[in-house]
């Protein structure tokens, strides 16, 4: 997914040109965008959903000039075709409406890797988002969904307890949507990376641990126990009640030895069991429990905002890199020198420095 079209192509070549001035100070403003919602700094609230202003001083003439551009949800659909705009009023409808269809139609146009689709996703998220932010606006600013992340290792029973905690949710009256994914190394078995990018999407972020220790549990790093707020240990029924306590106060000092996140909260160990049903609600109670201390102390929409920030420096580097990666000057060269580094003949520093004056020298 890309980020977002903060300004229309006709500005890109008139800011283009500004960039290249000796500015003595500059400074861009997108608020509040949706994509980005809060977590870019801005001097002032700005009340037009969509409105991007940047302002910067010209030194050369001595004259202050400020420039406010803004484009609008609607200058974006400009360029859309009518069957494009319909399909985007389609999607955008059955979304706010909670049509499964379209959901899963909408997520196939977001994750395709096609230009024009990336473009007509983007316009789809901004009118998605700017809803949501209104309909938080009307709730009070407080969030409209509580995003939870649950990770563990192989065998550690997380299908069966989402299965389980869904029913539980949905009978007493919740909505709940399940993204699945298996970030689990497949060679050691273990957590891997992709753990610490779902910690950064979520509000919550749950570890659950099978009752066993030792080597069963050596994949798991010791900066995603860090991270989690809540760790639950699972299958705390029959002849594992005892291993699952010994476990339980394992964790509870291991975490007293860890760095906290949080000033308002410390993270929990408890005993559950998606089979015979115990502790399940008391993890429901500590969830909302989190949810509600941390939206008090106003950490939750500090943590959101950084989330946001990090979202899009994330996506400019995912872009960034596979735009030097297929760059002409740069492609080309790319297998030889990988070659001279893997045989030791030069070094990854200087390689990476051929490759990034090949880059420069085409944009000079």
């Amino acid at each position: 997914m890309n980020i977002p079209m903060l300004l229309q192509r006709p500005h890109q070549h008139f800011l283009k040109g500004l960039v290249r001035t000796p500015f003595r100070c500059y400074r861009f403003i997108f608020h509040p965008s949706p994509h980005l919602g809060s977590g870019v700094p801005c001097a002032q609230p700005l009340s037009s959903p969509g409105l991007h202003c940047a302002k910067w001083m010209l030194p050369s003439n001595g004259l202050t000039r400020k420039l406010c551009l803004q484009t609008t949800l609607e200058e974006h659909t400009e360029g859309l075709s009518d069957k494009e705009q319909r399909l985007v009023d389609k999607l955008y409808a059955g979304l706010i409406q909670g049509q499964r269809a379209c959901l899963a139609e909408a997520i196939t146009l977001v994750e395709s890797t096609h230009s024009r689709k990336k473009e007509l996703a983007q316009v789809l998220l901004q009118k998605v988002l700017a809803h949501h932010r209104e309909q938080e606006n009307l709730n009070k600013g407080k969030p409209l969904a509580f995003r939870v992340g649950l990770s563990g290792p192989p065998g550690a029973g997380k299908s069966t307890f989402i299965e389980y905690f869904g029913k539980m949710l949905t009978e007493r009256g919740h909505k709940l949507s399940v993204l699945a994914v298996d970030p689990s190394s497949c060679t050691s078995g273990g957590v891997g990376q992709s753990e610490f990018a779902v910690a950064d999407m979520v509000d919550m972020f749950i570890l659950l641990l099978p009752p066993a220790g030792g080597d069963e549990l050596q994949g798991i790093k010791r900066g995603i126990v860090e991270m989690a707020d809540l760790v639950a240990i699972t299958k705390s029924d029959g002849d594992l009640i005892v291993p699952a306590r010994r476990i339980q106060a394992e964790y509870v000092s291991a975490l007293k030895l860890l760095r906290r996140r949080s000033g308002v909260w410390r993270p929990k160990v408890i005993r559950i069991s998606a089979r015979s049903g115990e502790g399940i609600t008391e993890m429901w109670d500590k969830m909302k429990e989190f949810q509600e201390v941390m939206l008090v102390s106003g950490e939750l929409a500090a943590k959101r905002q950084k989330q946001q920030k990090v979202w899009m420096w994330n996506l400019i580097q995912e872009n960034v890199i596979e735009h030097f990666r297929t760059h002409p000057a740069v492609r080309e060269q790319i297998p030889l020198l990988e070659k001279r580094v893997l045989s030791g003949a030069l070094s990854p520093g200087l390689a990476a420095d051929l490759l990034l004056k090949a880059f420069k020298s085409r944009h000079e």
